[in-house]
């Protein structure tokens, strides 16, 4: 005849194989299976085992001081990034309408060519994939497009300043651009390709 405590225990031991065996998804947690005997039983390491499923549970509750589990957290700060983010833009946008309607005529008309200026999006694509040899994607060429955009402003930026100290009125000519480029480079502002570091001698 079998011992009765052994067949628990194997049963138990099939039981919880079968549950380790079994798919688990992210939603769900693992309960195990108990069944009346299984309670009555004065076993230590299952007394022990529904001690930790226990706590185990209890920190689940106590994930956050707000009572609210650590996803739903996360779902809220983004949410108040959010708000900070359009905060932050609205700012921006009642300045720059403050800073554009104090400009003059000729301001205003600068800016506004500035703001429709942009290099063919088309150019910079075929540069960029005969550079790399592969194709890009298009928010790359926007990207590529907008920073040619403030390389060739800080250019003309630095060549106005190289015709105002040298005593010239605009229009720029190719000596104020070669001379603020050289000027970016000697600044270390533009890399440059010519010249290479010796690191060791």
């Amino acid at each position: 005849m079998a011992d009765p405590a052994r067949i628990k225990t194997e049963s138990n031991s099939e039981k919880s194989l079968a549950a380790r065996k079994s798919p688990k998804t992210e939603d769900t947690e693992e309960v195990p299976v108990t069944s009346d005997a299984d309670t009555e039983s004065k076993d230590p390491s299952s007394q022990s085992l529904k001690r930790e499923q226990d706590s185990v549970a209890g920190e689940d509750e106590d994930e956050g001081t707000s009572g609210q589990p650590a996803s739903k957290k996360l779902k809220v700060e983004p949410e108040k990034k959010k708000e900070k983010r359009q905060k932050v833009d609205e700012d921006e946008i009642q300045k720059m309408q403050v800073l554009v309607s104090s400009f003059s005529e000729e301001q205003l008309n600068r800016y506004e060519m500035y703001r429709r200026s942009a290099f063919p999006k088309a150019a910079i694509k075929r540069l960029i994939q005969s550079i790399t040899g592969s194709s890009v994607s298009q928010n790359v060429v926007i990207a590529m497009s907008g920073i040619s955009k403030v390389f060739a402003g800080e250019i003309v930026e630095e060549a106005l300043d190289v015709c105002e100290k040298w005593g010239d009125t605009p229009p720029l000519q190719p000596k104020h651009m070669r001379e603020a480029v050289r000027r970016l480079k000697s600044r270390e502002q533009i890399p440059n390709t010519k010249h290479k570091n010796i690191l060791f001698h």
